[in-house]
């Protein structure tokens, strides 16, 4: 009797239909992004959550956003990701990258374009190893003489 009187609000989940879907990883950092793009009206969802949510800093959406402006192909494509892994800028990069692969699957004609300002090559710069005898990766101790 007292479910029916205080029922529990119901949360309503993104539900997209992506069965005709090109499916793509991008990699950057720590992170992986499983990147999946169809044609539509240029929503993109995080992790459940729509980009703006995700990433409220605006040069981390410009990133994720940039091979669509490279093409000239904004609000073209649905985008569904999920990203785990690294930080945010990763995690932007590694959209940024899977994006750009799925593009190319839609239409390869794209992909000098998409090559031409290094979208389609993974970022292989990541965090260098701390060494021991060393205070950082390469900041050694301080030298005292006396």
């Amino acid at each position: 009797m007292e479910s029916q009187l205080n029922p529990e609000p119901v949360k309503k989940e993104i539900k997209l239909d992506f069965k005709e879907a090109k499916y793509a990883t991008g990699r950057r950092k720590k992170s992986i992004a499983r990147v999946w793009l169809k044609k539509g009206s240029g929503s993109i969802n995080v992790n459940g959550k729509k980009m703006i949510d995700y990433f409220k800093n605006q040069n981390l959406q410009t990133a994720v956003c940039r091979p669509f402006a490279v093409v000239k192909r904004e609000n073209e494509f649905d985008v569904r990701c999920t990203v785990k892994g690294g930080g945010l800028s990763g995690q932007a990069g590694a959209i940024m990258h899977g994006i750009a692969r799925g593009l190319i699957q839609f239409e390869p004609d794209l992909k000098p374009a998409l090559k031409k300002e290094k979208l389609t090559t993974r970022d292989s710069r990541a965090v260098e190893r701390k060494k021991y005898g060393r205070r950082k990766a390469r900041r050694s101790f301080q030298f005292s003489k006396r």
